[in-house]
């Protein structure tokens, strides 16, 4: 029961935090922004399953890392050029480093632009007084969150 437990609170957490991060993405307008900057406007909904997939696909792999083991297995299938895996191994991380850099520029410049949108927001509710302090104890509360995960250790025995 307390396993069965663990896995209905683990997975729902996990939705949990996957809904937010694709609400950033759809409260941001990322991908039909993508897709309006290079002219593929028709294939905006194959580039919102592509990030879900790949968001899946990412969750997979962190979760079963070590049934991943993508680079223990080309090095039994080449045991003896390493170099090539070296080599390999550099090109695909300056490719994937160029990609995540450049999506995440985007995103930054996403959500400052949706930033501007919070004045105009809180006026429209009527919530004149306080939004600095609810934007403070959202950090204040994120500050605490991170230093509460590092302080119990949390990062070390995630693997």
């Amino acid at each position: 029961m307390r396993y069965l437990l663990l896995v209905i609170f683990g997975a729902s957490y996990g939705l949990l935090a996957a809904a937010g991060v694709f609400t950033v993405f759809v409260a941001v307008g990322l991908i039909p922004r993508f897709a309006g900057r290079t002219h593929t406007g028709k294939n905006v909904v194959l580039y919102e399953e592509m990030v879900i997939f790949g968001t899946l696909f990412g969750c997979a792999l962190s979760v079963f890392a070590r049934y991943c083991g993508i680079g223990a297995w080309l090095q039994e299938l080449f045991p003896r050029r390493t170099d090539i895996l070296l080599c390999l191994g550099g090109a695909l991380q300056a490719v994937f480093g160029l990609f995540a850099g450049m999506f995440i520029g985007c995103l930054a410049l996403a959500i400052a632009e949706m930033l501007d949108s919070i004045p105009i927001f809180a006026r429209r509710i009527s919530f004149r007084h306080g939004l600095g302090l609810a934007v403070l104890s959202m950090a204040a509360g994120k500050l605490c969150g991170s230093l509460a995960y590092f302080w119990a250790e949390l990062h070390r025995t995630a693997q």
